[in-house]
């Protein structure tokens, strides 16, 4: 992932910090603070606890002056992960946290960094909501081919007769390698017996709903209904239903958004995945949908070395679908050409 392609800079960068710390909080700095916490929430992490990255990330940092990140645990390291890929999307985002005059430091240091971390969690929690509400009722559109129509009808406002309650849903819902169409198996994820975990991935990842147990990436995340969902949040919802083109209204547009990020897909995933459930609140820590694990089990497998070459394969795929024009999308280079023995020196 590119921090300069997905994470331009905020206007005017260059502004000098003035004499305290507390000045960043000014009515321009927060609102681009939130923007970028929505744009960060998007195509990063999702599910941050913003006062506690930023405060222990600094800590850390500290520490770190004698210490080596390598030697600290798993999810310590993935955490810190995450706190500099932050600071350094938001250019002098660090600096204004950690720096200024001594007396403003002890007095109002602490204070900074938590009117900063409620900004950016204020742009990441409202660009969720947002994104909750408008899926909720665009996801029914994407459920069969145009032109048909879902039986029985599912309401746009009531989500109970959603999930494993109706015939559509439920077939989209239901854990891989689990067969559906078995009455005994339908009735059973119906009444709740058999509990599905986040990381049980659902049907509806896999392109054409078909999951091959022998090759369990082919078709994984390439689905219509997770590029749909894509299309409607960061490129309009006008655009799922032509060719696909960032508007200076999108959310794309305005965020410099040229390819997308492993955070991106996961995000996307896990809302179609609320989407379609009968759960009514969305919650990371719904036990029901278990959307935190969920979440967490596509972005650890979009970041796992071992998986690096299927994951660069379906990142282009995806850039391709969303941004056809972007440099990320071109074609691989034509064998035998010039350029193609070029490369091969």
């Amino acid at each position: 992932m590119s921090s300069d392609e997905n994470h331009p800079s905020p206007s005017n960068p260059s502004r000098k910090r003035s004499g305290s710390a507390l000045q960043f909080g000014t009515a321009t700095s927060s609102n681009l603070l939130v923007l970028h916490g929505c744009h960060f929430g998007w195509t990063v992490f999702a599910l941050c606890n913003y006062p506690a990255l930023l405060t222990t990330g600094i800590l850390r940092l500290e520490e770190l002056m004698d210490s080596h990140i390598e030697d600290y645990p798993a999810d310590v390291r993935w955490e810190h992960k995450v706190f500099i890929e932050l600071v350094d999307s938001y250019p002098g985002l660090l600096d204004h946290l950690t720096n200024g005059k001594e007396e403003d430091i002890i007095h109002g240091g602490e204070l900074v960094v938590i009117l900063s971390a409620l900004q950016l969690g204020k742009g990441a929690s409202g660009a969720q909501g947002d994104d909750t509400k408008t899926l909720k009722s665009a996801v029914l559109e994407w459920l069969v081919p145009k032109g048909q129509a879902v039986i029985p009808p599912l309401s746009r406002n009531i989500k109970s007769d959603r999930g494993f309650n109706h015939e559509v849903t439920g077939a989209l819902l239901c854990p891989a390698g689990l067969d559906w169409l078995n009455a005994e198996t339908k009735q059973s994820l119906k009444s709740g017996e058999t509990a599905v975990h986040g990381d049980q991935w659902p049907m509806f990842l896999y392109a054409r709903c078909d999951y091959d147990p022998e090759d369990p990436w082919k078709g994984l995340l390439k689905s219509e209904i997770l590029v749909f969902g894509f299309k409607h949040v960061f490129t309009s919802p006008s655009s799922v239903d032509r060719e696909p083109k960032a508007t200076r209204s999108s959310n794309a547009y305005l965020h410099g958004m040229k390819s997308i990020t492993k955070g991106s897909l996961a995000y996307i995933a896990t809302q179609i995945w609320f989407s379609l459930s009968s759960s009514s609140v969305f919650s990371r820590t719904d036990t029901v949908t278990d959307s935190e694990n969920f979440y967490h089990s596509i972005l650890d497998l979009l970041e796992d070395p071992d998986e690096s070459e299927e994951v660069a394969e379906l990142m282009m795929w995806w850039t391709r679908q969303i941004f056809p024009n972007s440099s990320s999308s071109q074609r691989s280079i034509s064998k035998n050409s010039a350029l193609s023995k070029i490369h091969a020196k």
